[in-house]
C-alpha cells in the first residue's frame, strides 16, 4: 500500500521540532526552485547550462540540489548564462 506524500509531510509537520527544522530551510528550498525555474525559462538542460558556465553537470545539479548554498559570484553566472536578472529580497519577518 503506498502513502500519499501529502499525507506522510502532514503527519511530519504536526511534530513542532520537525516543522522548525523544515521551515528554517525555506531559504534553501526557494534559491533551489528560482534556479531551475531559470534553467527551465531558458530552455536548457543542466548539461548545456554547465556548458555555458564552465562547469560540470553534476555540479549544476549540486546547486539546484540548495545543498551547499551557492555564492553570490555563483548565482551571478547563473543568471548571466539562464539570461536571468539576479537580485537579492530582504523582508521583515
Amino acid at each position: 500500500m503506498t502513502i500519499p506524500f501529502e499525507k506522510i509531510k502532514a503527519r511530519l509537520m504536526a511534530n513542532p521540532a520537525v516543522k522548525a527544522e523544515y521551515d528554517a530551510l525555506a531559504p534553501e528550498f526557494e534559491i533551489s526552485t528560482e534556479l531551475v525555474k531559470a534553467r527551465l525559462r531558458a530552455g536548457l538542460s543542466q548539461a548545456e547550462l554547465a556548458t555555458r558556465m564552465g562547469t560540470s553537470q553534476s555540479a549544476i545539479a549540486r546547486l539546484e540540489s540548495g545543498q551547499p548554498l551557492p555564492s553570490t559570484k555563483t548565482l551571478l553566472r547563473f543568471a548571466e548564462a539562464t539570461g536571468s536578472k539576479f537580485h537579492v529580497r530582504l523582508s521583515a519577518a
